[in-house]
C-alpha cells in the first residue's frame, strides 16, 4: 500500500496539541494518517539562525512526522512577508491590503525549496503527496524538479479569487500557475473551482479537456471540488458532554434568563468582526425590546500580532465594543462579552450548544469550520439558529442557514431579530436540513474522496462531492 504524505505550512504534534484540542481537520488527517503508513511534514515553528536549520522526527500512533526548522530570514520574508502580507490578502479579495516585495517573493520561492529538499529525503516513488494550502503552491514544481514523479495533489482551504484580481499579483506566473505541476488541485466549492478554471483558460490560454482537465505540458491537471467538513456524530456527543460540565454552566448562570449569541473567530480582517459588532449595535437600535434581554459572546484569540494592520484592527473592535456597552449596557448587564483567548474545542462545543443563535459573517471564507461545528453541536430538539454570510464557502452546503451580506448592518440585525424569534418547528426544520448535509460530507470521508480522485486514472473518470438538493 503506498504511503500518504501530508505536507502543510504547520504540523500539529500530538506531543504538543491533544486530540481534544486540536482542529477537526488536525485530529480528521491524523487519523486518515493512521490507516497506512502515513508521513505528515511542515515547518517545526521553531526560528533557528541560518545554516542551522534540522529535521525533526516525531513517531507517534502510526503516523511519522517529521518537521523541519526554518532561518529568521526565511520565516520573515516567507511567512510573515509574502504569505500573509500579499498571498492572504489577495485570496481574499482584499487588494488594498496585499504589500509586494521581490525580497518576501524570494523567501517564498526558497521556503519552498527548503520544504523539497526535506521531503526528497525520504520519498519513495510510489508515495502519494497530498499537500496543504496557500503557503505551497510552488511544492509541486520544486518536487518536479528533482525527478520525482509521484502522484502530488493540492488542496486550498481558503478561497480562489477570479482572475481579475489575481493577475494583480506581480509575477503571478512564478506562484499561481506552478498549480499546473500538480495532478489534482482540489477547492472547497464550485465557485473557486470556476475561478481557477477561468484563470487558466482566459489568462494563460492553457487547453482543457472538458474546463476540469487541463493539458500542461506533457502533464494532465485536473481540478475538484471538496468541501471539508467536520466530525457530525462526535462533535454533537463532545457539545452535549461539555455543556453539562461546569464551565458552560457556569457562563449561562451569569446570563441569568438572557439569550446567548456566540461568535468565535480569529482576529482577522477577513472575519468581518468590526461590521458585526456594527450590526449587533444596529440590532440593539431597531429592536430595542431585545435590550437587556441577550448578550452577545465574541471569542476572539489574537493572531499575526506583529503586523500593523491586525494591531490597528484589534484596537478598532476594542473601541467599537467600548461604544456599545458604554451606549446600551447597565449595572447588570453587558450587551457585548468580548474575550481575547483561545478555548479548546471541548470547551466551545459546550459553548455552541449553550447558543440561542451564532453570528457567522465573515467577509470571504474558504469554508468557515466555525459554522457547520455550531450546526453539529445542537440539540436537535431545541436547535439555536446559524447566521451566516453568503460569502463564506458553507453558504452553499446551508442554504437553510440565515443567510446575510455582511456588509450590511441593517440586514443582519434583522436576522439576529428572526434568529431569537424563530418558532420552534422552524429551527428543527432548519436544523434538519443542515445536519443531513453535514452527515453526508463527514470529515472522515473527505480525505478518502480527494486520495481517491488524486488515484484515479486521468480521464477526468472520478465524482467529486456534491451537496444534495
Amino acid at each position: 500500500m503506498a504511503r500518504i504524505v501530508v505536507v502543510s505550512n504547520r504540523v500539529s504534534l500530538p506531543s504538543r496539541d491533544r486530540d481534544a484540542q486540536a482542529g477537526g481537520l488536525a485530529v480528521a488527517l491524523r487519523g486518515f494518517l493512521k490507516r497506512g503508513e502515513g508521513i505528515w511534514f511542515g515547518w517545526s515553528g521553531r526560528t533557528v539562525a541560518k545554516g542551522e536549520e534540522t529535521l525533526h522526527r516525531v513517531d507517534h500512533a502510526g503516523v511519522t512526522y517529521i518537521t523541519t526548522d526554518l532561518s529568521r530570514s526565511d520565516y520573515q520574508e516567507y511567512y510573515n512577508g509574502f504569505a500573509n502580507r500579499m498571498m492572504w490578502p489577495i485570496l481574499h479579495y482584499r487588494l488594498d491590503l496585499a504589500e509586494f516585495s521581490s525580497r518576501d517573493l524570494a523567501g517564498y520561492i526558497r521556503v519552498n525549496e527548503l520544504f523539497a529538499d526535506g521531503i526528497h529525503q525520504f520519498l519513495r516513488p510510489d508515495d502519494v503527496i497530498w499537500v496543504h494550502d496557500y503557503h505551497l503552491l510552488p511544492l509541486a514544481k520544486a518536487l518536479r524538479e528533482r525527478g520525482h514523479q509521484n502522484k502530488i495533489g493540492f488542496f486550498l482551504h481558503v478561497p480562489f479569487p477570479p482572475p481579475e484580481l489575481l493577475t494583480a499579483l506581480p509575477k503571478h506566473e512564478r506562484t499561481i500557475l506552478s498549480l499546473c505541476h500538480y495532478d489534482l488541485v482540489g477547492f472547497q466549492t464550485d465557485g473557486d473551482a470556476d475561478n481557477f478554471e477561468r484563470y487558466l483558460t482566459n489568462e494563460c490560454l492553457m487547453p482543457s479537456r472538458n474546463r476540469r482537465t487541463f493539458i500542461a505540458g506533457t502533464r494532465t491537471m485536473r481540478i475538484g471540488v471538496f468541501p471539508v467538513g467536520v466530525e457530525t456524530v462526535e462533535f454533537e456527543r463532545l457539545a452535549r458532554r461539555t455543556a453539562r460540565l461546569a464551565f458552560a454552566r457556569e457562563v449561562l448562570a451569569s446570563l441569568g434568563d438572557r439569550r446567548m449569541i456566540i461568535g468565535v473567530d480569529r482576529l482577522d480582517y477577513s472575519k468581518g468582526i468590526g461590521l458585526r459588532v456594527r450590526a449587533f449595535d444596529q440590532f440593539l437600535a431597531d429592536y430595542p425590546r431585545w435590550r437587556g434581554g441577550v448578550t452577545y459572546l465574541q471569542i476572539t484569540p489574537r493572531s499575526r500580532s506583529e503586523i500593523r494592520e491586525y494591531a490597528n484592527m484589534e484596537r478598532q473592535i476594542d473601541e467599537s465594543v467600548g461604544r456599545v456597552n458604554g451606549r446600551y449596557g447597565e449595572a447588570a448587564w453587558t450587551p457585548i462579552r468580548y474575550v481575547n483567548r483561545p478555548y479548546s474545542r471541548s470547551t466551545l462545543a459546550g459553548l455552541y450548544r449553550s447558543a440561542h443563535a451564532a453570528l457567522v459573517t465573515p467577509l470571504r471564507d474558504g469554508m468557515n469550520l466555525v459554522a457547520k461545528e455550531y450546526v453539529a453541536a445542537q440539540d436537535a430538539e431545541d436547535p439555536g439558529v446559524l447566521i451566516l454570510s453568503r460569502f463564506a464557502g458553507a453558504a452553499c452546503e446551508f442554504q437553510a442557514a440565515l443567510l446575510v451580506n455582511p456588509n450590511d448592518p441593517e440586514a443582519v440585525a434583522a436576522a439576529i431579530d428572526q434568529a431569537l424569534s424563530m418558532p420552534i418547528e422552524e429551527r428543527r426544520a432548519r436544523h434538519r436540513q443542515m445536519i443531513n448535509v453535514l452527515a453526508e460530507n463527514d470529515i472522515k470521508f473527505w480525505g478518502s474522496r480527494f486520495i481517491g480522485a488524486l488515484t484515479a486514472p486521468s480521464d477526468g473518470a472520478y465524482r467529486p462531492w456534491q451537496a444534495s438538493a
